[in-house]
């Protein structure tokens, strides 16, 4: 049960660190209401966490996504980093990562996505999704996100990584624990745990396609050069580490929000059903919905305004993407759900240089979804409560009880 955002969006009671309040208020209203009374929000500090800003209205966190004179990612680009000042990831991981090193390891990892293997990966996209379809569509009740979701983009990224396949149910359950929580109760020490036994699985596979290079992307970075030299091994790592998180995450939370609209939304599943709407713009409503990341953030180095607002230098600005893709200045319409939404240039996948690297693996996974959707399904039935991820960063569901009907 949700309560009305309206009694808490409160400078002196709201928190947007803490996972509680998107579970406990309705984010689309809260967001709203932010982007009405206080577009760029500061959030005070509580209990010995620092405070931060909050932008919430598109044309905002475009301009700070686009500024990096004025805003750098080194200092953390996720609240859980950058509340504590710093990431040790910082200037080897792309996420972290600015400038012109920034460029070479992007390019350097967008080479190896050659078109012979993206159309590879792309039809073992659609294959999986069928695959998997077949097994549920028609037998009755099952979980969405665990017997079908949590299925396809690990595979994916797999493919892109070579990762044996002996490995990849380990991968996703490691990842499970270090991006969202299920509950409160889930401990921190557990998602350290999850993210060193990732960071150590690719220093030991970085080593292998070092010694024995294949065409993928572990050895395109274990083998390539960057300003005329082989990258260092953490760099290697913690690159792979970044790209199995937000590939798997963010694709596996998009599918199964797909799920949950249609099931709620009736007169847009007849639309899909009957090929009244494409797959393409099908696919970037969903993700625009969804949005699973639900902010990023940068660190101010110099003093500067961001809509009316003075921030300092040294201050932490998150860009809530979930909000920018729910406001009405761009996206008429906005809280409702509509396959047909042209255009559509939401901020799933972030913005700027730091676009996300795997969006094309995003909307593959999305689009194939949907496919197999109007292709096998003749009606969608919620069959329980979701299950939603604790997580300030994470926006989505842990389980969807439904029944795909043939």
């Amino acid at each position: 049960m949700t309560t009305d955002p309206r009694a808490v969006v409160d400078a002196t009671t709201l928190d947007l660190a803490d996972p509680r309040t998107y579970i406990d208020v309705d984010p689309v209203w809260l967001w709203r209401e932010l982007r009405a009374q206080s577009p760029v929000h500061w959030n005070e500090p509580k209990d010995g966490v620092p405070g931060f800003w909050a932008v919430t209205r598109y044309a905002d966190v475009v301009s700070v996504y686009k500024d990096t004179k004025n805003f750098t990612s080194e200092r953390g680009n996720v609240l859980s980093t950058l509340l504590q000042g710093h990431d040790s990831a910082a200037g080897k991981m792309l996420a972290v990562t600015d400038g012109a090193h920034h460029r070479a390891v992007r390019n350097l990892m967008l080479k190896s996505f050659s078109p012979r293997l993206l159309d590879h990966v792309a039809e073992l996209v659609r294959q999986r999704t069928r695959d998997l379809f077949a097994s549920v569509v028609g037998w009755g009740g099952f979980d969405f996100a665990s017997d079908v979701a949590d299925n396809i983009p690990i595979n994916t990224i797999g493919d892109l990584m070579d990762v044996p396949q002996a490995d990849r149910q380990q991968l996703v359950e490691w990842n499970n624990k270090t991006l969202a929580r299920h509950s409160s109760a889930d401990g921190e020490m557990e998602e350290w745990l999850a993210r060193n036994e990732i960071l150590m699985y690719f220093g030991t596979l970085a080593e292998q396609r070092r010694r024995n290079p294949g065409d993928d992307v572990v050895s395109a970075l274990a083998t390539g050069l960057v300003e005329g030299k082989p990258l260092p091994d953490d760099e290697i790592v913690f690159n792979c580490y970044s790209l199995i998180l937000g590939a798997d995450e963010s694709s596996r939370m998009s599918s199964i929000g797909a799920i949950r609209a249609l099931a709620e939304n009736p007169d847009q599943w007849r639309a899909l059903k009957n090929g009244d709407v494409s797959i393409e713009s099908a696919t970037e409503e969903v993700l625009r919905w969804t949005t699973p990341a639900m902010h990023f953030g940068r660190r101010a180095v110099a003093d500067v305004e961001v809509g009316g607002s003075a921030i300092r230098n040294g201050d932490v600005v998150t860009l809530w993407n979930s909000s920018a893709n729910f406001d009405e200045d761009v996206f008429p319409g906005a809280e409702r759900f509509d396959l047909a939404r042209t255009p559509n240039k939401h901020l799933a996948f972030g913005f700027g240089p730091h676009f996300c690297l795997g969006a094309f693996l995003g909307r593959a996974h999305v689009g194939a979804v949907l496919q197999c959707l109007r292709d096998t399904v003749s009606e969608i039935r919620l069959t329980g409560e979701p299950t939603r991820l604790y997580s300030n960063f994470v926006y989505g569901y842990s389980g969807l009880p439904v029944e795909l009907v043939g």
